[in-house]
């Protein structure tokens, strides 16, 4: 898988190329014979240490890093089949020589406060409570942890061929930045969307070429270059809703030029390249989340063992609290008079 591919020395060009090629060979095996449209939701990103999301270069860029041994790899994806969406992210330390799965000091800090702050959020999505307990809890966990929130981050409703619903659960709400209160219903789809950083968690753009963006339908432009009109077309060909990738479009030139008119128009919108202060390290975990009858069920997300995450800070007891509750419906009691009048009718048919 993706994970075992994040060796010292390996690209995370070449990280992002094998991800997407993984999720494409996975859907076109599914539904072979229908014509069902399938493949990548969300083009897969490879973020390390400072750099907080959406890190997807292309192979024509100068600067290609490679991973070393200790860095903090965000891996970020989707996939979908005829619309129906699931997106994932996990954090993994790349290992040396010899490898450890124990993380310690600031790294271990993040990384927990990352994956409980996840959990909780698991926790609280169920019908009746709202996305304000939520962003609540994981300040408190922030708090927990010594870290961050970084800003910006938002877990959406997902529907068929829509990523990013109006339904909004922002994990830091600021003065500038706030959403409206909902409460989660069932027989929806949602995302757990978590991200910590050891700095202010105030991420900004540097230098990295944005490369992933989506359409914006409602937006329309007389496009007046070439190569501009030959990258709309083949983003409505085929990827006319969903987050697609410039590694995606056959002539990547003209994919690079193409894509700045459009952008220019607000016919596309990017997603950015986002960094912390050098020397900060951002975590961050993803899951889908359907509301079943039976209760919150996560359906995407690598197995993590948190005891590997050494850090020494206490939770408060509240987040606790949170994480001790089940994410399955209680089921409920039968009084005794219904269960004897059951019993009774059952007799008398017999």
């Amino acid at each position: 898988g993706l994970v075992m591919q994040a060796v010292p020395g390996k690209k995370p060009m070449e990280l992002c190329a094998f991800g997407d090629l993984v999720i494409n060979d996975l859907c076109a095996q599914q539904y072979k014979s229908k014509k069902v449209e399938k493949g990548v939701a969300f083009p897969t990103s490879v973020s390390v240490n400072d750099c907080v999301c959406h890190f997807s270069p292309l192979a024509s860029d100068e600067v290609l890093p490679v991973l070393k041994e200790g860095d903090l790899v965000k891996f970020d994806l989707g996939a979908h089949i005829d619309g129906y969406i699931a997106v994932a992210a996990h954090t993994h330390v790349v290992q040396g020589a010899n490898p450890s799965p124990e993380v310690s000091g600031r790294a271990a800090d993040v990384l927990k406060a990352a994956y409980v702050g996840a959990e909780v959020a698991l926790k609280l999505i169920k019908p009746g409570l709202t996305n304000q307990g939520i962003t609540a809890a994981l300040k408190q966990v922030a708090t927990d942890f010594g870290v961050s929130p970084v800003q910006g981050v938002l877990m959406h409703h997902m529907k068929r061929f829509v990523i990013d619903a109006n339904d909004v659960v922002i994990q830091r709400e600021e003065v500038e930045q706030k959403v409206d209160k909902f409460e989660f219903e069932d027989a929806k789809v949602y995302t757990v969307d978590v991200c910590m950083s050891t700095g202010e968690g105030k991420p900004i753009q540097r230098d990295s070429r944005t490369t992933i963006f989506k359409r914006a339908v409602d937006q329309d432009y007389r496009l007046k270059m070439k190569a501009s009109r030959y990258v709309f077309n083949e983003i409505q060909k085929n990827f006319a809703t969903l987050p697609f990738t410039l590694r995606a479009i056959s002539d990547e030139k003209q994919a690079r030029m193409g894509i700045v008119e459009l952008a220019k128009h607000d016919m596309v919108t990017g997603y950015p390249v986002l960094y912390e202060k050098a020397g900060d390290l951002v975590a961050h975990f993803k899951y889908t989340v359907l509301l079943l009858p039976s209760g919150t069920v996560r359906i995407t997300g690598l197995s993590v063992n948190p005891d590997n995450f050494k850090s020494e800070k206490p939770l408060s007891e509240n987040i606790s609290a949170i994480l001790a509750t089940s994410t399955k419906k209680k089921k409920k009691k039968k009084n005794k008079k219904k269960k004897a009048a059951e019993a009774t009718a059952e007799t008398a048919t017999e």
